[in-house]
């Protein structure tokens, strides 16, 4: 288990590091949704800004009758040497494909990946099991077409907050079917892992909405299907883990690294220092080092 070069905390230089501070110090703190009403507004503003980029492909994963919309980039100018499932953020209720365009059409070009990001279903409208069954539908649908779709068979995952949740999931649903090895690599990026309060993230979080909306009806939240750190984790891909050391959910991406490790898998886990929840998506130059490790990681 590779704890970043034997330390629990990334080293960044200390220019990086004020700049980050600088930009946190300036930012306005965020608050989280209280209700279905706010949720509304947030994804129709949301709707708004993100308009999507002109190399995204519309499609829909059909297989055995279970449609999923999916948005495609591949790399400019050169063949796809492999595929990467993406799974967005955004706390199982206010997730977008489109959101992550932008991300995903930088990261195509970086590693020369294919990305297929997954549009799938919100709660509270459509709560637990509807997000983990879109994004395992679209696994099965990569699995199956992509040899002929992208010239490839070497496929990867990767998640994103609440999508890094649901791609722990579709990996072990795919290993308790035989098929552990589909993807050959996975990326988490501070992921919730334990939606019980058997951890501090889970005690942190769990009155928070997207909890409600999410599993509010789940009795047993230590389901390896809700909580996949609680899962049987033989077997997995190599995986990434990635978080910040400020990040409310630093204890879930912890306890994930171990329990992987503890079953015999390839772990890498990088803290960050002094970054918050969804640092690697900020213009800061820790976050722009975490973008380029995680690129660099694929590649290899």
């Amino acid at each position: 288990m590779d704890f970043a070069l034997n330390g629990l905390v990334e080293s960044v230089s200390a220019t990086d590091a004020a700049l980050t501070r600088e930009f946190y110090a300036a930012r306005p703190r965020g608050s989280a949704i209280a209700g279905y009403d706010e949720l509304i507004a947030v994804r129709h503003e949301r709707s708004l800004r993100f308009a999507g980029s002109v190399r995204a492909e519309a499609e829909s994963a059909d297989l055995a009758g279970h449609a999923v919309p999916i948005r495609i980039i591949e790399p400019q100018h050169r063949p796809a040497v492999g595929v990467l499932l993406h799974c967005p953020g955004g706390g199982f209720y206010m997730s977008s494909a489109v959101a992550d365009d932008e991300r995903n059409a930088r990261r195509a070009d970086a590693t020369g990946l294919a990305v297929v990001s997954v549009d799938y279903r919100l709660a509270p409208e459509n709560p637990w099991p509807a997000a983990p069954d879109d994004c395992a539908a679209a696994a099965d649908w990569l699995i199956a077409h992509a040899p002929e779709r992208f010239g490839t068979d070497r496929l990867f995952i990767s998640g994103f907050s609440a999508g890094a949740t649901l791609a722990a999931c579709v990996l072990l649903r795919l290993r308790a079917g035989g098929r552990g090895d589909a993807f050959r690599g996975a990326v988490l990026e501070a992921g919730t892992y334990d939606l019980t309060t058997l951890n501090p993230s889970g005690a942190a979080v769990v009155d928070d909405y997207f909890v409600e909306a999410y599993v509010g009806k789940v009795e047993d939240r230590a389901d390896p299907d809700v909580s996949p750190a609680y899962g049987d984790l033989q077997g997995l891909p190599p995986t990434l883990l990635t978080v910040g050391s400020d990040d409310v959910v630093l204890p879930d991406s912890l306890l994930m690294a171990a329990r992987l490790a503890a079953a015999g898998n390839d772990v890498d886990l990088r803290i960050y220092p002094d970054v918050p929840h969804g640092f690697s998506n900020h213009p800061t130059p820790v976050g722009r080092s975490a973008t380029a490790a995680v690129d660099a990681w694929l590649r290899a």
